[in-house]
């Protein structure tokens, strides 16, 4: 809706107050007429309409004037042609990705704007809190405005200076809807299934990106296992209890013809490499039979040209998987002074497990703890909580 919306009104602001103006009618209206067969189409058709009616008053309209997107004409020789994607939202993500904005600025409000969400939610994703992602978001809504950015996707000799937030956009998107940070379902599958199908959008725009085609079978691999995450009783299952069987073949087989595409600029990509990594568990017949000495070294490679504190604990616990819980202990308690990490409840939980397998159970049950404290997920908050009573009984039965 505020895609199709910003179209209309080329400011960012009126376009969420428009769709806003939508919601309210309808929350108006519907419980007296009912509601629409499409309510997707009412709610958007009813926002343009209001955005219409502002610009038809002239103030709207003067100032987005300049923002008007060009007519498009055919490539000159030496130019390459993009080819016609109508569609909104990757129209929107390109323009709150301009390089005159600052790169987390450009992820953190195309996730709130266009992604639907919330900036707590935003905030989590950043590992900030949420004062500091506001402040960031409404920042960088000023900048569109005052350097009057255009509303379209940029000449392909832009694309470049742009691609890289274009991705992050997506990934995080994608990682956020995985494992949704709050809520009862461990899945948001209107988040996955958006990031995939603008994924799929960026591959028919840039065929030939390593880039672009790593993201999209990180996606691909990573989304193959989702119908096996979540138990019939509505239990998380873990990567090692998960049915193979189940999982989406067709999706590994695209995912791992595309993973190899990407590997094959050098050096690789960040986005290729992290595919590289799924591979191997999409390609691994069971947990047991996994290679975990490839998967360290591709992390060794990705904490090189991505030193990102996620990838850093993702890496340690590589190193506990392939070296022992002593030696994934050691390198977890090596990331305890990182700032962003002090709150994430993956590192509590990795800890509470290596400590569990090292017999050290008092030590697990505080880690357990600590993990419960930092999640806001109702499914991951039952399994930790399950672990944590289930260390709590290993330690009686000791005694």
């Amino acid at each position: 809706m505020l895609a199709a919306t910003v179209r209309v009104t080329r400011d960012i602001d009126v376009a969420e107050e428009c769709v806003q103006d939508a919601y309210a009618r309808a929350l108006a209206s519907w419980p007296t007429t009912g509601i629409p067969t499409k309510p997707g189409a009412w709610l958007t058709t009813v926002a343009r309409r209001r955005a219409l009616d502002l610009a038809r008053r002239g103030s709207t309209h003067d100032r987005a004037l300049p923002l008007l997107v060009e007519e498009r004409v055919a490539a000159g020789p030496g130019e390459v042609d993009l080819p016609d994607i109508a569609d909104d939202r990757l129209r929107l993500i390109f323009t709150c990705c301009h390089p005159a904005i600052a790169t987390d600025a450009q992820v953190a409000l195309t996730l709130r704007l266009l992604c639907g969400l919330t900036t707590a939610e935003v905030a989590r994703a950043f590992l900030v809190n949420e004062p500091t992602m506001a402040a960031r978001i409404t920042r960088a809504k000023k900048k569109i405005a005052v350097a009057r950015i255009p509303y379209r996707l940029p000449p392909a000799e832009e694309l470049p200076s742009r691609i890289d937030s274009v991705l992050t956009v997506l990934h995080l998107l994608y990682t956020t809807g995985h494992t949704a940070p709050a809520g009862g379902d461990l899945i948001r599958r209107d988040l996955v299934e958006r990031s995939l199908d603008l994924a799929r959008l960026l591959r028919t725009l840039l065929p030939t990106d390593a880039d672009v085609a790593g993201l999209l079978a990180l996606i691909l691999l990573t989304d193959a296992r989702r119908a096996t995450r979540v138990g019939k009783d509505g239990q998380l299952v873990l990567l090692a209890d998960q049915d193979r069987g189940r999982w989406d073949q067709s999706a590994i087989r695209e995912g791992i013809m595309l993973v190899r595409e990407a590997l094959g600029r050098r050096p690789p990509g960040r986005f290729a490499l992290m595919a590289a990594i799924a591979a191997v568990h999409a390609q691994a017949p069971s947990w047991d039979a996994t290679d975990w000495r490839e998967i360290l070294g591709l992390y060794d490679l990705l904490v090189t040209i991505w030193p990102s504190p996620v990838v850093a604990l993702n890496r340690a616990v590589a190193v506990g998987l392939a070296d022992g819980p002593a030696a994934g202990l050691v390198a977890l308690d090596a990331l305890a002074d990182e700032p962003l990490l002090a709150t994430y409840s993956y590192l509590a939980s990795a800890r509470a497990d290596f400590l569990g397998r090292l017999g050290r159970t008092s030590e697990a049950r505080v880690a357990y703890q600590e993990a419960l404290l930092f999640s806001d997920n109702a499914v991951e908050r039952a399994f930790l909580a399950d672990r944590l009573s289930k260390v709590g009984s290993e330690e009686s039965d000791d005694r």
